[in-house]
């Protein structure tokens, strides 16, 4: 029991410094948030004893993930979650391996456990949490996506004191979680690699080469003499735009001659240089180097080649030996058959995540670019997961909510409420769609996630971006989705934690990378020092609600939703029907003031019972009027 095995080395653990946690790590109902000091022994042996005290709660079983429809996600990124200034000198150290980290770890994610079964999450997704490349990095940790070997884990994530390996101590937090009746997800990037990715040096010709003596395109200028994605010109962007459009992937317009004479074969030697870079020489003397990746579309995308990642070369044939739209996601038809796919590497996906189901017990994963691996490959890594658990689930990045992931195999998609949720007439079509058509495919419920704005920073931050936190999540938990709460939104945190979408130039200029989480030592504002309360009770209530009437929130069926339109109103009104059950929900969508709104009933009540706060409403002339507080919402069975 490798939970067990932490507590004993907890027991040998000499720490003489001062060191704090948050309240809330130790009372997850605590309404004073504040740092608290505490022996660190005594503290997270106190903690796993609770756990293993407790009952073990059963994980209920369904059928090939389908246990994902009626999840609440708690998104752990444990590197920055669980980041905190134990030694409160106002910043995060990377500090000398004898002593405990201020950066998060296993051990401290097992501490936040019960604080995230207590919001009502039954499911904890954490972004990678495999080894970090050096090659390219931003920031001085690095970013979880550069993933150096798909097969191990970030040492970093373990508490050098225990003298554990970090596998055993995440094998105690996937025990601990599941005591305790979460499932864990794990997300994986399987399309790419760190560009120092352990298999650069086993396996070159896994990977594209370009000369050495190619400088990178920088934003600040867009020319095809430097690499970067494929220069197309208007004609050849409206052909490609054509034929993808309508589904035919053959005789797709490749890059110019310069372009493709930018990448070399597959070189004979390689070797790690001073700067911590693969260089390879070709047979015919040509020095070369792993290009980054960059966006997989559109083609004509501007940002400059990342310098961290980049893409795995999932077919091989040599007349498509370069980087673009046609070779790492919409495939040439001449490209992707069979006799061409990479299968050394092919089998080397398809075994990762069985490995982390073997060794850990892992629930389900999220696939991060999944839409740009082969299907036959997807495919695969399905059935074989599926074979060793059948009721593993699988999760896509795909923004995208349509039956074709379905297809695929997956059981939930991230959805493009990220895009839309703050926007009102696009939130209110985006939902009126749904209610028409039916949801395919659960979506996540949440407004932000590592790469977007804070919600609670949205309309100007402070107490409008905690209003409208409290509206979108509320929206979010009576549709049909799968309620996110990406770490930190529950405390209003308004600093991003990566920049990679919906940032304007301003932004990218007040949020710099070294700063941002994704890639160095930043933390949560757990202690509420930002001067906007945290929205923890409200979270909890709604998510009662809503188990309360799950079934009925969960169905996908346009006959259970109808969405109200109410005219010249910043309110939201959506009904809820089936199962014996009828639910009236209405939101203020305006975050700085308060909204009333008249709603037609035949109801036979003489007032209904609200059923976050417990206030009754009277029915006059069979209309119920609602007062909401802005950001504010109502639940009411009919």
């Amino acid at each position: 029991m490798s939970l067990s095995k932490v507590r004993s080395a907890l027991q040998s653990l000499t720490y003489h410094q001062p060191y704090f946690i948050p309240s809330l790590w130790k009372n997850p109902s605590s309404e004073a948030l504040t740092a608290i000091e505490v022996s660190p022994k005594s503290f997270y042996t106190e903690v796993i004893d609770s756990i293993l005290a407790s009952p073990k709660v059963e994980i209920v079983p369904t059928k090939n993930g389908e246990w994902s429809r009626s999840s609440v996600i708690y998104n752990l990124f444990p590197r920055l979650t669980a980041a905190f200034d134990h030694n409160q000198n106002k910043r995060i150290d990377v500090l000398p391996d004898e002593a405990l980290r201020e950066t998060g770890t296993f051990l401290k994610c097992i501490a936040l456990l019960p604080y995230i079964k207590s919001l009502g999450a039954t499911v904890v997704h954490l972004l990678p949490i495999t080894s970090i490349g050096k090659d390219g990095n931003k920031g001085a940790l690095g970013s979880p996506y550069a993933i150096k070997n798909p097969y191990k884990l970030d040492e970093r994530l373990a508490e050098p004191a225990l003298n554990l390996d970090v596998e055993t101590e995440f094998a105690a937090f996937v025990e601990a979680a599941h005591h305790l009746g979460l499932r864990v997800v794990l997300e994986f990037v399987f399309r790419t690699s760190a560009k120092d990715g352990d298999w650069v040096k086993e396996h070159p010709e896994w990977f594209y080469w370009i000369d050495n003596r190619l400088q990178d395109r920088s934003a600040q200028h867009r020319s095809g003499l430097v690499y970067g994605n494929p220069i197309f010109s208007r004609e050849e962007l409206a052909v490609i735009n054509a034929k993808i459009n309508s589904g035919d992937f053959s005789d797709l317009p490749p890059p110019s001659d310069l372009y493709r004479s930018f990448f070399t074969d597959t070189p004979e030697s390689v070797v790690l240089n001073h700067r911590g870079q693969y260089i390879g020489k070709t047979k015919d003397g040509r020095e070369c180097r792993i290009p980054g990746a960059f966006a997989d579309w559109p083609p004509d995308d501007t940002q400059p080649p990342w310098g961290d990642v980049t893409y795995l070369k999932m077919y091989d044939h040599p007349a498509f030996n370069y980087i673009a739209y046609n070779t790492i996601r919409m495939y040439s038809a001449e490209l992707a058959q069979p006799k061409f796919a990479n299968k050394p590497l092919w089998e080397k996906i398809i075994g990762i995540i069985p490995h982390y189901q073997e060794q850990f017990g892992i629930d389900g994963v999220m696939i991060d670019m999944g839409h740009a691996l082969p299907f036959d490959l997807k495919k695969e890594m399905v059935r074989v997961a599926r074979k060793k658990n059948p009721d593993f689930a699988f999760w896509d990045e795909n923004f995208d909510i349509t039956p074709k992931s379905v297809a695929e195999g997956y059981n939930a998609v991230m959805g493009s409420l990220i895009f839309v949720g703050h926007q009102f007439d696009d939130l209110k079509n985006f939902l009126s769609h749904f209610a028409k058509q039916g949801v395919p495919i659960p979506f996540f419920g949440s407004a932000e996630n590592h790469n977007t704005p804070r919600t609670a920073s949205r309309f100007g931050g402070g107490e409008a971006g905690a209003n409208y936190s409290k509206f979108i999540f509320a929206v979010a938990s009576v549709y049909p989705t799968i309620p996110f709460i990406h770490s930190g939104m529950e405390l209003c945190e308004w600093y991003p934690v990566n920049t990679g979408i919906g940032f304007s130039p301003s932004d990218l200029q007040k949020f710099p990378s070294d700063k941002l989480g994704l890639f160095s030592e930043e933390s949560y504002n757990w202690t509420g020092s930002n001067g906007i309360a945290p929205i923890i009770p409200f979270i909890k209530r709604v998510l009662e609600v809503r188990k309360k009437y799950e079934k009925l929130i969960v169905d996908p069926s346009p006959d259970t939703i109808t969405f109200l339109e109410i005219p010249n109103s910043p309110v939201l009104g959506i009904v809820r029907n089936g199962y014996g059950k009828k639910l009236l929900f209405l939101a203020n969508a305006n975050p700085y003031q308060t909204a009333e709104v008249s709603v037609p009933l035949q109801s036979a009540k003489p007032e209904l019972k609200e059923l976050i706060s417990g206030d009754s409403y009277r029915i006059a002339d069979n209309v119920l009027t609602v007062r909401l507080g802005a950001g504010e919402s109502a639940w009411f069975e009919l």
